[in-house]
Order: C-alpha cells, then sequence, then structure tokens
C-alpha cells in the first residue's frame, strides 16, 4: 500500500510542476485552460493546484466565470516548481 501512495504522491508532485512551468510560460489562465494545457486528467490537475497552493506558489482569484489562477509573486521568478 505504501508503494501506491508514493506512486499517487509522484504523480501529483509531476502534476505539479507541469501545472507551474505552464503558469509560468503562458500567465493566468482558468482552471478549464488549464486542464487543457497540461493534458492531464481534472482530478489530477486539481491536486496539483492543492499542492501548489499549500506551498503559497498560486494566486487564485474567483470571478462570476469560474477561477483564474496565476503564480505568486514569490513563485514567479525562482524558476522552480
Amino acid at each position: 500500500m505504501a508503494t501506491k501512495v508514493s506512486s499517487l504522491l509522484d504523480q501529483i508532485g509531476d502534476a505539479a510542476g507541469k501545472v507551474w512551468h505552464a503558469l509560468h510560460k503562458d500567465g493566468p489562465m482558468s482552471v478549464a485552460k488549464l486542464v487543457e494545457t497540461v493534458e492531464l486528467n481534472r482530478d489530477l490537475v486539481m491536486q496539483a493546484i492543492g499542492w501548489l497552493a499549500r506551498e503559497g506558489k498560486l494566486q487564485i482569484t474567483e470571478t462570476k466565470r469560474g477561477r483564474f489562477l496565476a503564480l505568486s509573486e514569490q513563485s514567479n521568478g525562482n524558476g522552480q516548481a
């Protein structure tokens, strides 16, 4: 069971890296656009968003049209996820 948990955490971590790089390259975007851009399962992308948000690397803005994501100022310039 520990192997499954470790594998899942690795998948989420990899997805977090893809999400960070997409936002770094393309700038702020909606959750739907992000899922399309990184070409990963929506559930995995949402877990990656949670990972990055917990680390303080995301700014999440709620609008009438949905959530928009951007890298936080501290995360945007350091070149790492």
